[in-house]
């Protein structure tokens, strides 16, 4: 209630859990707005785009990828604005309601990923199949040519030259996209060994330039599927893995217990 005496740890639960969301508060309202401003104005981020020096961003300088960016950053934005909207707004005004609901809220997230990981653990061929599946369906519905590119191209054009790799099992998994075959190339460039000339591994150029048309074992990674590398990779580096998965549930663990702590104390002075 407001104007109510808090005591110690009252108080130090409220600004706490202030603290905590107000941060995120101001995050979400950043992606939030760099979304909106990307929708309703994009023809100035691409027109930025064209003049920097900067070859990153004159990549994502395509009126397709802005678009889907914008959708991602706004639908990204909105959840961790509301979220955070519920437990700033819940601890400054002491209302037991906000608070119930920011603890649901981040309840249900938190259930959600343990049971998406138990899932995911307890049947784990079928569970590599379905992600496989939708991998495959991402490369076959969007992966296009470079005049063509966008976000998912560039997404794969990335993992593909970060890891080393091609396709989700090999480079057969391009012959799926329809908008792929309207090119000449029997491998995208990133399938490639590369030979780096920028700053971007997207960006750079293939060791072999006749390897996108005539792709073998010496010259690029045709036959290495993205799905294992990505393993491969998981596995190299799980101490950071489990760390961050760890932190972001402990994130959330602190923001229910600090919701929940608080609900009681206000309570107590009823």
């Amino acid at each position: 209630m407001a104007g109510m005496t808090l005591d110690c740890a009252a108080w130090l639960a409220k600004y706490l859990l202030c603290l905590f969301n107000f941060i995120f508060f101001l995050a979400g309202s950043a992606v939030l707005g760099i979304g909106i401003w990307l929708h309703v104005d994009k023809e100035s981020f691409i027109s930025f785009t064209q003049r920097t020096q900067n070859p990153t961003l004159q990549l994502f300088g395509r009126t397709t990828v802005v678009e889907q960016a914008a959708y991602i950053l706004i639908a990204a934005g909105a959840f961790i604005f509301i979220i955070s909207f519920f437990g700033y707004c819940g601890a400054i005004r002491e209302s037991r309601c906000l608070l119930l609901s920011y603890a649901v809220f981040l309840f249900l997230i938190l259930v959600l990923e343990v049971t998406a990981g138990g899932l995911a653990a307890g049947y784990r061929e079928k569970a590599e199949e379905k992600a496989k599946d939708f991998l495959k369906s991402s490369i076959k519905d969007y992966y296009s040519t470079k005049d063509k590119e966008d976000a998912v191209t560039l997404m794969w054009n990335y993992l593909m030259a970060t890891l080393s790799c091609c396709g989700v099992d090999s480079y057969k998994d391009f012959q799926l996209s329809d908008r792929w075959r309207e090119g000449n190339q029997k491998v995208p460039n990133q399938c490639c060994v590369l030979q780096p000339d920028g700053p971007d591994p997207a960006l750079y150029k293939p060791r072999d330039p006749h390897c996108p048309n005539v792709p073998t074992a010496t010259n690029s990674y045709y036959e290495t599927g993205c799905y294992q590398a990505f393993l491969s990779w998981v596995n190299e580096h799980t101490d950071i893995v489990i760390g961050v998965v760890i932190g972001l549930g402990v994130i959330q663990i602190i923001g229910i217990c600090l919701a929940c702590c608080l609900c009681k104390l206000l309570d107590s002075h009823f």
